[in-house]
């Protein structure tokens, strides 16, 4: 391996930054169950894009739907999105909005429903730099960022 090379890929690490999802199960303990605040339960949590939120229930008695407000509002699955019946059931959550999600056999009239705000995620804020905050670079990274901004400059020009 050359040397650009190593410089490239020792930036690329270096700058990389590692985003973990969160699995938030609902209802923690107490699982999916009638007779469970889920709103106070998700007053306790925040979700960011690409998290999961997980339901734990007995598959033979509960089931899970992704429903729209009005589904939400009203309890009814009419024209849901998702329909979960494992007992152990992991929904990405994918976008940036607010998800619903039922009991679609009755049970959402009995405080089986959960509504979730799912928010973007954030880029880590860059430090403004000053004159104190100036780092010395060791000799081989201060090497590798010229080699590579000639690399790059070298390829630029010659598209």
């Amino acid at each position: 391996m050359n040397i650009t090379l190593s410089c490239l890929l020792l930036l690329f690490f270096s700058t990389a930054t590692i985003v973990t999802a969160t699995d938030h199960i609902v209802g923690a303990n107490r699982g999916w169950n009638p007779g469970i605040n889920y709103t106070l339960w998700t007053a306790n949590h925040t979700f960011y894009v690409g998290d999961f939120i997980s339901f734990r229930y007995q598959k033979t008695q509960y089931n899970v739907f992704q429903v729209n407000q009005t589904g939400y509002d009203n309890c009814t699955t009419e024209g849901a999105t998702g329909n979960w019946t494992s007992g152990k059931d992991f929904i990405l959550l994918a976008d940036s909005k607010r998800y619903y999600f039922i009991c679609g056999n009755g049970q959402c009239f009995n405080g089986m429903k959960v509504s979730v705000l799912v928010h973007p995620l954030l880029s880590p804020p860059l430090a403004p730099l000053s004159s104190s905050s100036i780092m010395v670079v060791p000799s081989f990274m201060a090497y590798c960022l010229v080699s590579s901004t000639a690399f790059i400059r070298f390829f630029r020009d010659r598209i």
